[in-house]
């Protein structure tokens, strides 16, 4: 098929269509608003099921209800929306049925703003929901991206029976690009045999997350983290750059991660051996990749748009062997890549140390820009 130049918002709506979304539930909020608008007018031209719902607690609910039949479901919102819906979340974890959450990230905290951003990210990697439960969460850095991550996830969430959510900032979600849409998808499929459809001819089915029974709250979180242990085997997903003599190597996600790759392409100009290693999938963590750079790296940098929500989970893989900087910019504020240039410069000429709190300096370095 061609390439369209295609909106992000948009396209994600398409790409969910043709995956065989068959219900969608939202509420409008900026800067997600357009894939909201394209569901409204292409899932009831296609015979589907679109609600409009009174709030982020309805949609997530109505979300809830319909996954249980089985049926192919899915909601988008943007950070202060996805906050209310922490607690639907969590009992369509605890029920086991699969849906599709898309995220286009807004700064904050609080109202914030309508600008992009990546402060979601403890709130989905490290799970804003109560209780022991995992997400697939997966970070587009282009319109492409998204459009394949959206699909994905609604095969990853049909395979394991769990949350998927694409994170994709509000520049993925506003900027267009050329990009491919697949093929549609026939909805003629199999209902699994756990959905409800009405006990005709068989047993009923019950689906909850009510577990009264300590013993099998406990064997229901089990099953979750044993399920959640084959997906960290099978769906760790990530792109390398320049990583084969990198000396400094930059680890960032979404936007931040292709702003950085531009630095690194500067950066090798000037002399300095600089690699770029991109997670697609934030949970499960391409753990392993960062460790296997550890002794060839002389330090790395994590650049996000937040205060380092990721980083922590970086120093986590990398125990303090070797040095790793951050920068960071935040409230909807978007990095250059001279930005990003200018850090890898400060580390290929100066100490580093691996003891200190990465953003001690980085704050330092940030204010003197406002003075």
């Amino acid at each position: 098929m061609a390439k369209e130049l295609l909106e992000g918002n948009r396209a994600m709506a398409e790409a969910a269509i043709r995956a065989g979304v068959e219900a969608y539930f939202g509420y409008p909020i900026t800067p997600q608003t357009e894939l909201l608008e394209w569901m409204s007018a292409r899932m009831p031209e296609l015979g589907r099921a679109f609600v409009q719902a009174e709030s982020e607690v309805a949609a997530i609910n109505m979300v809830y209800g319909a996954a249980c039949t089985g049926a192919r479901t899915m909601t988008s919102s943007s950070s202060p929306g996805v906050s209310l819906m922490m607690e639907g979340l969590s009992y369509i974890a605890g029920t086991e049925v699969p849906m599709v959450l898309v995220d286009v990230v807004r700064g904050g905290p609080g109202l914030g703003n309508i600008a992009p951003s990546q402060a979601d990210y403890n709130q989905l990697v490290h799970g804003g929901g109560h209780g022991d439960f995992f997400p697939i969460v997966t970070a587009p850095a282009s319109v492409q991206e998204a459009i394949d991550l959206t699909v994905l996830s609604f095969d990853l969430a049909e395979k394991y029976r769990t949350i998927a959510i694409v994170m994709a900032d509000g520049n993925v979600g506003q900027m267009m690009e050329p990009a491919e849409l697949p093929p549609m998808r026939s909805l003629d499929r199999p209902r699994p045999d756990w959905a409800v459809s009405g006990a005709v001819g068989r047993e009923r089915r019950i689906l909850s997350s009510i577990y009264l029974n300590v013993a099998q709250e406990e064997i229901t979180n089990i099953r979750l983290l044993e399920r959640w242990q084959q997906i960290q085997a099978n769906e760790v997903r990530y792109k390398e750059y320049f990583l084969e003599d990198a000396e400094f190597v930059v680890v960032g996600f979404g936007t931040s991660g292709r702003i950085a790759l531009s630095a690194v392409r500067a950066a090798r100009a000037e002399g300095i051996r600089a690699g770029l290693l991109r997670p697609i999938t934030l949970h499960p963590f391409p753990e392993a990749q960062i460790e296997a750079l550890l002794p060839q790296a002389s330090a790395l940098l994590v650049v996000e748009m937040n205060t380092g929500q990721m980083l922590d989970d970086v120093r986590r893989v990398t125990g303090g062997r070797i040095p790793v900087e951050f920068y960071g910019r935040l409230g909807g504020v978007v990095p250059f890549p001279d930005e990003i240039l200018g850090e890898l410069r400060r580390m290929a000429h100066e100490p580093l140390s691996t003891h200190t709190d990465p953003r001690l300096g980085w704050i330092k370095r940030l204010k003197s820009l406002y003075n």
